[in-house]
């Protein structure tokens, strides 16, 4: 396995009474489309919250390349190269798919709009976002109204956003929720193009989804990971099975 680039080491999250993250231990390698999976309830978006630094953990920490990103706030790790999209879409709704995708590119690159330098920055931001819309297949759509597109196509654009911030790691919650079956698998296709070019994190309930896409897979139950492995390691798991997958666990059985 690659080193590891993120390392959660005894994070501990209190709400109240309620642990919702009980010393939990998780490393993801480098490279790797790691899936984070467990039922409703275990977790995993409070998890990704602490990750992504909207979070703060009440102990333990997290390293990021070998360097303490505990404390940092959400703008500092995604300079560092840790990124977030979300289960809800967050798009401009009435910009185009080129304006929203030249507003994170901007965002990355800190273009500003001086008198002098705005027609340079524009056809920079412009050509930037192009190409990241070419990336995520919404290049025939690239000056339509986000308004306009299919919920699936909207989800594509928040990925695109999220990579004009130059992730090293991205943390994608539910990328297939609300697709249709056409649209999933587009998602898949574009996550799996995507292998090599920065790790993710995927947290998704589909487990065909999961099982297709994961080389690895840590499974979350009541805020503690209680296993991590392969796609097949961790069906055959006979704690997995028991917590999470039930006695029927192929494949497409523990939607």
């Amino acid at each position: 396995m690659n080193p590891a680039l993120l390392q959660a080491q005894g994070l501990v999250k209190r709400f109240g009474g309620l642990l919702a993250t009980d010393h939990c231990n998780l490393e993801v390698a480098r490279g790797e489309i790691h899936a984070l999976i467990g039922p409703n309830g275990a977790g995993k978006t409070t998890l990704l919250a602490q990750l992504s630094g909207e979070l703060a953990p009440d102990s333990g920490r997290i390293l990021f390349d070998g360097k303490d990103i505990t404390r940092l706030p959400i703008h500092k790790r995604v300079a560092a190269g840790v990124a977030r999209s979300f289960q809800i879409t967050k798009l401009f709704e009435r910009l185009s798919v080129r304006e929203n995708l030249a507003l994170a590119v901007q965002a990355r690159s800190g273009h500003s709009f001086d008198l002098l330098g705005a027609v340079a920055d524009e056809a920079a931001l412009d050509q930037g976002a192009a190409e990241i819309a070419a990336r995520v297949g919404l290049g025939d759509v690239f000056e339509q109204v986000v308004a306009t597109l299919s919920h699936g196509r909207q989800r594509q654009l928040e990925l695109g956003m999220a990579l004009a911030c130059g992730p090293r790691l991205l943390l994608l919650d539910e990328p297939m929720a609300g697709t249709d079956p056409e649209e999933s698998r587009q998602m898949g296709k574009l996550i799996l193009s995507l292998r090599g070019h920065c790790t993710f994190i995927l947290v998704e309930h589909d487990m065909d989804a999961v099982f297709r896409l994961a080389d690895r897979v840590s499974v979350l139950v009541a805020g503690s990971v209680i296993a991590s492995g392969t796609v097949d390691e961790i069906r055959s798991d006979p704690q997995v099975i028991a917590a999470y997958l039930g006695d029927d666990h192929d494949a497409g059985a523990a939607a």
